[in-house]
């Protein structure tokens, strides 16, 4: 199994070589490395999961997605990870997939808890009476992709665990959980576990391949006079 990256590691890579970034992605790794950071010192996985996902935010999350109207979070995800997994030479992310967290990942794919449509019963929203369907059409699905380990099977795999991943970030954001509850305690437990490996990894490549296009940053860093000036 590849070490886990640490906040150390990605921060002393960062300054050696952050002069040749573009301003875009200086600031996104900037940003993303320091929230590794504070997940390291959670003492709780529900607050280490809710710091890994803002630092997710922060690498992946384009401004320009939504100039026009807001795409769907898994359309971002999608781009986002089709990027990292080609450019990942090390394949740390395939073997991530399909061999160190191949277990938890399948727990979690088989959890309802965090799938989607089973919510949307549970609160009582029209058209999601079949969710058990939907529910076994998605597992079915992912038995086929993990049938054949591919790189563009890596990235429809990272897509559906994170669009479970998605939802307990929801549960937890929004206050759809209580802290350090027995009720949820494996998936925050395993979810958590998944983003302290991948996002630094995540964080990592894009570090290693400066000349991506990795988009603009939300809230850039704006001075006040220039603000007030229109520059």
């Amino acid at each position: 199994m590849n070490p886990l990256l640490t906040y150390a590691v990605l921060k002393d890579k960062q300054r050696e070589i952050r002069d040749s970034f573009p301003e875009n992605l200086r600031l996104r790794t900037q940003r993303a490395i320091s929230w590794i950071g504070r997940a390291e010192q959670a003492g709780d996985d529900d607050g280490k999961f809710i710091f890994l996902w803002i630092a997710f935010n922060a690498a992946y999350a384009d401004e320009r997605d939504f100039q026009i109207e807001p795409p769907l979070a898994m359309d971002s995800f999608k781009s986002y990870f089709g990027k990292v997994v080609t450019l990942d030479a090390d394949k740390r992310i395939y073997n991530a997939i399909w061999g160190n967290f191949s277990g938890p990942i399948h727990q979690l794919m088989k959890n309802e808890f965090v799938f989607k449509p089973f919510w949307k019963h549970q609160n009582g929203m029209k058209g999601y009476k079949d969710w058990e369907v939907r529910f076994q059409r998605e597992l079915r699905a992912f038995k086929q992709i993990v049938s054949r380990k591919t790189n563009d099977n890596t990235k429809r795999a990272l897509a559906l665990v994170f669009d479970r991943l998605y939802v307990l970030r929801n549960q937890l954001v929004h206050g759809g959980a209580t802290w350090d509850s027995e009720v949820n305690r494996n998936q925050v437990r395993d979810g958590a576990a998944i983003l302290a490996f991948l996002i630094p990894v995540f964080v990592d490549v894009m570090m290693s391949h400066p000349g991506g296009d990795w988009g603009q940053p939300f809230y850039p860093v704006v001075s006040r006079n220039s603000a007030y000036s229109g520059v």
